[in-house]
């Protein structure tokens, strides 16, 4: 069943991923007539050279890419894959007939920020899910897995290459909002890739360690681990306490600490992911288990 779950929602994440990716490129970046890097700049230089309609173009090279990525990386890619390889083409070629979206704005710095990050918010939910938008994603990969070179930094070559091919037809301005796009779509899709993962970690130093982990533990609902530490000055034998709170949390926890002990050294540290009991995995207190045990 959560098998099932799991693989539900990551194919509504590709859908809806690919439907921003798709409205960033039918409402901004057609109708103003940006350069682009990835599978969309490849159905520009397409529809120019050899006067295919961008959507086709794209159609064909998402293809193209499919099958390459299916020979190199294995079924199991390419399974993962197709459903990116249908949708996004499919989805362009709605929007596009929408005649509302062709014409939201003639402002292209406007046009040109708002298709950045209508493209990257439509990655990064894909991405997240441990999905492919497939396209321009399959070359990195493979390079990746032939050569070890870095999957991040070979999107951006290519995206790069992909914007330089387009000078022979584009105007300098055209290019220089491309990779305003390009860096506006980077920006956002880090960001959205870490929505709702980031949490506080608090590292506290008190000698009433104790008091401080059983308030946290009660009044917070929080867990604590204990780091066996010793002072640098003294060289006392000590306990620091780790914890990791909402963000919203860390005023309350400031508060808790300063009441037990006034004078304990507090570190607050953004984290941008955590696994684990509370977070990924349902809390699992050891009250509540041993109560079930004795009530066997």
């Amino acid at each position: 069943m959560k098998n099932w779950k799991k693989e539900a929602k990551t194919a509504l994440m590709v859908i809806v991923g690919n439907g921003l990716l798709a409205l960033g490129v039918a409402a901004f970046i057609l109708p103003n007539d940006l350069v682009s890097g990835g599978i969309t700049g490849l159905g520009l230089i397409a529809e120019h050279w050899l006067g295919f309609d961008v959507g086709l173009g794209i159609t064909v090279c998402n293809w193209v890419l499919f099958f390459v990525g299916a020979l190199f990386l294995g079924k199991k890619f390419a399974l993962s894959t197709l459903l990116a390889t249908v949708v996004y083409p499919f989805e362009l070629m709605l929007l596009r007939k929408v005649d509302y979206l062709q014409h939201i704005t003639d402002d292209v710095l406007l046009a040109a920020l708002f298709a950045g990050i209508l493209v990257g918010a439509g990655m990064g939910l894909v991405i997240k899910e441990g999905a492919s938008t497939g396209g321009m994603d399959i070359p990195p990969l493979i390079l990746n897995k032939k050569f070890g070179l870095s999957v991040p930094m070979l999107i951006w070559v290519f995206d790069f290459v992909i914007i330089a091919f387009q000078i022979l037809f584009a105007t300098p301005e055209q290019l220089l909002y491309g990779i305003v796009v390009i860096i506006v779509t980077s920006v956002v899709m880090d960001k959205v890739m870490m929505l709702g993962e980031s949490q506080t970690q608090v590292t506290i130093v008190s000698p009433k360690h104790a008091e401080i982990s059983q308030a946290i533990q009660q009044k917070l609902d929080r867990g604590v681990t204990y780091l066996e530490s010793v002072t640098g000055w003294l060289e006392q034998p000590g306990r620091v306490i780790l914890s990791v709170i909402s963000h919203r949390q860390l005023p309350a926890m400031k508060e808790l600490v300063e009441e037990i002990d006034p004078t304990a050294f507090l570190v607050a540290a953004k984290v941008s992911e955590v696994r684990g009991r509370g977070f990924s995995l349902h809390k699992d207190h050891p009250a509540r288990r041993i109560e079930g045990q004795n009530a066997e």
